[in-house]
């Protein structure tokens, strides 16, 4: 299950950027287009968040190291905070305004977790290595 969660992380994390980006054009679809565009862009978000908590699960279960596994749970609070941006934007638009920039800031830690994970993936332990022989204080192989 670890190997496997291993190699899923990366994936997961490249289609959660790609969603990202998607959910850029559909807001800017909203702007540009049709305003009534923001129910896809707003449904599209609730449909791909899902994909944060699955990062941070592939994460613990896969044994990533600490950073991946912090960035992973940095991703899914970046994402929840994404939310209560927007319930904020009739008491406090100032605050509501951090929406866009938390979502570029979200896109930019999902690239940065996808890259780390396709590290730590594609450093797959030699377990045909044999130990390295003992020395003596002379620095002698025995």
């Amino acid at each position: 299950m670890r190997a496997f969660a291993r190699q899923a992380h990366p994936i997961v994390g490249a289609v959660f950027a790609a969603c990202v980006v998607i959910q850029i054009f559909l807001a800017g679809l909203g702007v540009f287009a049709d305003p009534r565009s923001f129910i896809t862009h707003r449904d599209f978000g609730y449909l791909f968040g899902l994909l944060t908590l699955a990062l941070l699960v592939l994460a613990l279960i896969g044994r990533e190291p600490r950073r991946v596994t912090g960035l992973s749970a940095l991703l899914l609070l970046l994402f929840a905070l994404q939310s209560v941006f927007i319930a904020l934007r009739t008491s406090a638009p100032e605050v509501a305004a951090l929406h866009p920039v938390n979502g570029f800031l979200i896109l930019l830690v999902a690239i940065t977790v996808t890259r780390a994970s396709w590290v730590v993936r594609n450093e797959a332990p030699d377990v045909s290595a044999a130990p390295a022989p003992l020395s003596t204080a002379s620095g002698e192989a025995h």
